[in-house]
């Protein structure tokens, strides 16, 4: 998601040359060449191919294929096999986003290539820089400071980026408040999004007799972070949490791969509670929404009921 503006104005500026080649000057560079890779660190159809084509991105030039394994093999594969597309390419430019081992592995690679006697290298610029969690605990935390560290730009997406590199010593130089992709991301494919009929599928908008539709309030809950679906406890804790919320609201939970893993571990050894879930498929948006029982079914009718008092909800709500 954070690299489909990115294509679309590269794309956007090759066609405006293309579409006046005699305006070629200063003002309007030559076209850029850009080969787009995929290291395959998410490899799940609906954590890495459906945001392709929900997204109009092109498909990858390369595909590295990595796929899953422990933080120190995932980002091992990565760096081996993204070294072998930088030898051959030798890019002018190479640009990483985001916080994954993707990012930092293909940082490190770049910067420690050399592709002459004199040492040169592609320049490597990193988008979506100066974020920070301040928890060394965290592998995205590690991921982002090593690979601002070894950046040549650093694209800031919001002020506390910028205090955050000059509190570790990074020059301004290399440091730029460029706005947040990802919000390019929202605004550009809002509509796309608006036209989705997921909320219909899980009773979240409901319909009235002029034939207007107004979606019900809810929540939406991601859960993904080691930290807090690794360790038994903290992960039960967070759901009885929950539950008291979706005494208020539905909570709507897509459930990340590595958390349906964990949930299903519970529900083989389910100790002080059992975690039980079910599925449905928006299919226009070719994304899996896996929601919890509790938290979605029997709270949702729970709170239509409050939401249509001393009647039933309309059918289709």
């Amino acid at each position: 998601m954070k690299v489909a503006p990115i294509i679309a104005a590269i794309n956007a500026h090759n066609g405006r040359i293309a579409a006046n080649p005699a305006e070629l000057s200063d003002s309007l560079p030559e076209p850029i060449g850009h080969i787009l890779v995929h290291t395959g660190q998410h490899y799940d159809e609906v954590m890495s191919g459906s945001f392709f084509n929900d997204l109009n991105l092109p498909k990858p030039d390369v595909h590295l294929g990595v796929g899953s394994g422990s933080h120190a093999a995932q980002t091992a594969e990565i760096m081996k096999k993204f070294e072998d597309v930088v030898v051959s390419e030798k890019p002018d430019f190479v640009v990483v986003v985001g916080d994954v081992n993707s990012t930092m592995g293909c940082a490190l690679v770049t910067s420690k290539i050399s592709f002459d006697v004199a040492g040169s290298r592609p320049v490597i610029a990193h988008v979506e820089s100066g974020l920070r969690s301040f928890d060394r605990t965290m592998p995205e935390e590690v991921n982002r400071i090593v690979t601002d560290h070894v950046s040549d730009l650093l694209f800031v997406t919001e002020e506390s980026g910028i205090q955050n590199l000059c509190n570790e010593g990074v020059s301004l130089e290399r440091v730029h408040f460029v706005g947040n992709t990802m919000i390019d991301s929202l605004l550009t494919f809002k509509d796309k999004a608006e036209q989705s009929t997921i909320c219909e599928k899980l009773g979240l908008r409901a319909g009235s007799a002029n034939g207007s539709r107004s979606t019900l309030p809810y929540a939406l809950l991601t859960l993904h972070r080691p930290s807090n679906v690794d360790n038994r406890e903290g992960f039960l804790s967070i759901l009885e949490a929950l539950q008291e919320l979706a005494q208020d609201v539905p909570v709507v939970f897509p459930v990340h791969p590595r958390t349906r893993q964990r949930r299903n571990r519970l529900r083989r050894h389910p100790g002080r509670n059992n975690v039980s879930g079910h599925s449905v498929r928006d299919c226009k948006r070719k994304y899996r929404k896996t929601c919890h029982r509790g938290l979605r079914n029997e709270c949702c009718r729970r709170y239509k009921k409050r939401q249509y008092p001393g009647s039933d909800p309309p059918p289709d709500a």
